[in-house]
């Protein structure tokens, strides 16, 4: 009975210990919006105004030339320009980025999550805590890419197949022009027959 029982404690707490792995693990993930911080970490804050920020998330990185340099603090939605309103939290060490840089919505990898890339710019002024990424990019969306797609193939192929292609085909399969009748009827085929 006491093994029994040290058994089943052993258990539930392998079972708690996963669990609580996995809720850890899962927060870590930069697609979940969720993301355990102690306090306020040090940087400065920008903003950017997108069209359409796809599938973007609190906490999705913040990337430049591959390295990651902040993260997305919140998203709103401007009243007046009903544009995304996107707030960027950049590390203190990545205080040298021009003014005049580059904010585009970028998918990492085919079906990744998304994050905010940053280009930079050739001007010798910086970015600074309330600082605004004035050129921007929105996110591809690949439905509506495939969705343009199949418009644009559907468009293409029913234009070419409509009416007669002049050789002889009467759009049923037949091409000696007959209306599917063979042309002489009482002549020899000239196919041999097995």
């Amino acid at each position: 009975m006491r093994a029994t029982r040290s058994l089943e404690i052993g258990t539930g707490l392998f079972v708690i210990l996963g669990l609580a792995a996995l809720i850890f693990l899962t927060t870590q993930l930069p697609s979940s919006g969720l993301k355990l911080s102690f306090g306020k970490t040090p940087g400065y804050d920008v903003t950017a105004e997108f069209d359409n920020i796809g599938d973007l998330k609190v906490g999705a990185p913040v990337r430049m030339a591959g390295v990651r340099i902040g993260d997305v603090t919140a998203i709103g939605l401007d009243s007046d320009s009903f544009r995304a309103d996107v707030h960027l939290h950049l590390y203190p060490q990545f205080n040298q980025i021009p003014e005049d840089s580059y904010a585009s919505i970028e998918t990492e990898g085919l079906l990744g999550g998304q994050y905010v890339g940053i280009s930079p710019g050739g001007l010798t002024t910086y970015l600074k805590n309330g600082s605004q990424i004035l050129q921007t990019q929105s996110a591809i969306v690949l439905e509506n890419l495939i969705n343009k797609f199949f418009a644009n193939f559907s468009s293409g192929s029913s234009s070419g197949s409509s009416g007669s292609s002049g050789n002889g085909n009467n759009g049923n399969g037949n091409s000696n022009g007959n209306n599917g009748k063979p042309q002489n009827q009482g002549a020899k085929s000239q196919e041999p027959h097995p």
